[in-house]
């Protein structure tokens, strides 16, 4: 269940980037009010994973997902720029979560 966790975490992270975003510096409140209660999901959630995960698998894994997720979305929604080292460099930031994933040393 941690992986869930973390992977949900993860999820919620990419979802307040885009919240602070959209927020225009906390100037929206509604859309200000979502994003806090999505970042607040989001550490409870990687809270409950790191009960079962080693720390640095848990936040290298919960960043990664953010930053690629985040950087994914950006390009495919925000029209962000698509050159192919970029492109490379979020290849390398999945690469690097699944290899956290694949070497944690956890059998859960």
């Amino acid at each position: 269940m941690a992986w869930v966790y973390l992977i949900l975490a993860g999820i919620c992270e990419i979802g307040w980037a885009f919240g602070l975003k959209y927020s225009e510096g906390f100037t929206k409140i509604g859309v200000s009010v979502v994003t806090v209660a999505v970042m607040i999901l989001s550490f409870v959630l990687l809270a409950q994973a790191m009960k079962e995960l080693p720390l640095g698998t848990a936040y290298g894994i919960w960043t990664g997902i953010g930053a690629a997720g985040t950087a994914i979305l950006g390009i495919v929604f925000l029209n962000e720029p698509r050159d192919l080292v970029r492109i490379l460099c979020i290849l390398m930031i999945v690469a690097g979560v699944v290899g956290l994933k694949i070497f944690s040393g956890e059998t859960k």
